[in-house]
């Protein structure tokens, strides 16, 4: 079991992180916890998991920004960021908690049900706050 790739399922808020993995396979996905949302505790997390090219992270766009996402790349861990708008949806599924969320976005992942989107350079960022302001 430890040749498969995981597929990580983050919910991310300001100061936590809900982790989920998915194995690959069809085992159903697994609640890992949760962690601090400090490069540390990411770093920890990584470094948990095992080798860095069997894992592949993922999480929705939101108000933290793209730094997870850097912090992972930078590590040597394939990442991607998904809009909430592009995660398919169960009719009448409105329960929301972060365990629930970081399970189905692993189980989604695994399933490449997920879309990604482009997460812009540092400096991209940078020109679109001069532009906005």
């Amino acid at each position: 079991m430890k040749d498969t790739t995981k597929y990580v399922g983050l919910d991310v808020s300001k100061e936590k992180i809900a982790v989920a993995i998915a194995d690959e396979g069809r085992n159903e996905p697994r609640y890992l916890g949760m962690i601090s949302n400090t490069p540390n505790a990411i770093r920890q997390l990584v470094k948990k998991l095992g080798n860095l090219d069997q894992l592949k992270f993922c999480y929705e766009t939101g108000p933290t920004g793209y730094g997870i996402y850097r912090l992972l790349v930078s590590i040597g861990v394939e990442c991607a960021v998904i809009a909430p708008s592009l995660i398919p949806q169960k009719p009448g599924d409105r329960v929301k908690t972060d365990r629930r969320d970081a399970l189905r976005l692993a189980q989604l992942f695994r399933a490449g049900e997920l879309t990604s989107i482009y997460v812009p350079t540092k400096e991209d960022e940078a020109l679109r706050g001069l532009t906005a302001s």
